[in-house]
């Protein structure tokens, strides 16, 4: 049977700070990482609900409804609009968010770094959201087309802002993306059909649109790619019948970008130790250099379920890693040790 090696911490981690995230997955997994991130700590826990908050800021975008929307960490949790009258060109968006924390945790990972904590050929990982993933989560209608080229560039400063501050040998780059897998599979998402709002194909715009982000990370900066279901209140908002539609997502993707692919994250749901779920990973087209790793880790059946996923998984796939399915930043708290040792019990070390 293929043995797992190498462990994937896919963004979110459930402790308060960077550091000790930082600290714990190092010591706990060690020289099965190649990345190591910040844990997505503070405002950013609940990956990206506090954009609302943010880009209600600008001069042109105004919040759906006079009522707050109370949502954890004290954010407001409802959606945006273009004002009447607004020009979207024009809209000038405030920065995100994410090149100041990255920077911010960075300064942390090279102070364990030095002190011998963390091994000095890992990597400091940056997780970001892809921007169809805020459009579609908060915008509706003709906004979301007209939105979409704003807040990109806005998303692409924020890259820019992480590249000029973090050397590239140091860094690595993780796009998040989990509405576009919504957009494929026709699934509802806050009580709707997740839709695309081009014409033409959704699937080629998908397509495009990530393969586009891919190639802004330069070449000496690692780039992954975390494919999701979802994981709000640690459900998906679909269940997949198998990895079919991953496999094919991520194959175009892959074809369709400049520049390889430094990893691909694929989820496994809880209940798919069968050999129909995995199947499809036999026509998963990695480059030799790219790094798989199966979100097969769950905290709910330990080492035990994560083997079992394993042994399924192993006949499609010749050599992979292990991950969580999304992030843990929301799991249960006093989870989170034992999850991250499943990672070691079931993985060997690069």
């Amino acid at each position: 049977m293929t043995s797992p090696r190498g462990a994937l911490l896919v963004g979110s981690v459930n402790y308060d700070d960077a550091e000790t995230t930082m600290r714990t997955a190092a010591e706990l997994l060690g020289p099965r990482l190649r990345r190591i991130p910040d844990g997505e700590v503070g405002i950013r826990f609940h990956w990206i609900m506090f954009q609302p908050d943010v880009l209600g800021e600008a001069d042109g975008i105004e919040r759906v409804g006079a009522e707050r929307i109370p949502f954890g960490a004290g954010l407001d949790a409802r959606p945006l609009r273009i004002a009447d009258g607004a020009d979207a060109a024009s809209i000038v968006l405030p920065p995100l968010g994410y090149a100041a924390a990255a920077n911010e945790s960075y300064g942390t990972f090279l102070r364990l770094r030095a002190e011998g904590t963390i091994a000095g050929d890992v990597r400091f990982q940056v997780s970001l959201p892809t921007p169809l993933a805020v459009i579609a989560s908060f915008f509706s209608g003709d906004d979301r087309a007209a939105i979409e080229p704003v807040y990109t560039g806005a998303i692409l400063r924020e890259l820019a802002g992480i590249l000029d501050a973090i050397p590239h040998r140091d860094l690595a780059i993780q796009w998040d993306v989990a509405s576009e897998i919504g957009i494929i599979e026709r699934a509802a998402g806050y009580g709707k059909v997740m839709e695309a709002w081009w014409p033409g194909d959704p699937f080629d715009g998908l397509v495009a649109r990530l393969a586009e982000l891919i190639d802004a990370v330069p070449s000496d900066v690692e780039v992954g790619v975390h494919l999701c279901y979802g994981d709000a209140a640690e459900r998906h908002f679909i269940e997949p019948a198998d990895a079919a539609t991953l496999v094919r997502y991520a194959n175009a993707v892959i074809a369709a970008a400049h520049r390889p692919l430094t990893w691909l994250h694929l989820p496994v749901p809880i209940e798919r130790d069968d050999d129909a779920y995995f199947a499809p990973l036999d026509g998963l087209a990695l480059g030799d250099q790219t790094e798989l790793y199966l979100g097969l880790v769950h905290r709910e059946d330990g080492a035990d379920g994560a083997l079992r996923r394993i042994a399924a998984a192993a006949p499609h796939a010749p050599q992979f890693g292990v991950a969580t399915e999304c992030g843990i930043g929301r799991a249960p708290a006093g989870s989170t040790e034992g999850i991250l040792r499943t990672h070691a019990e079931v993985a060997e070390a690069w």
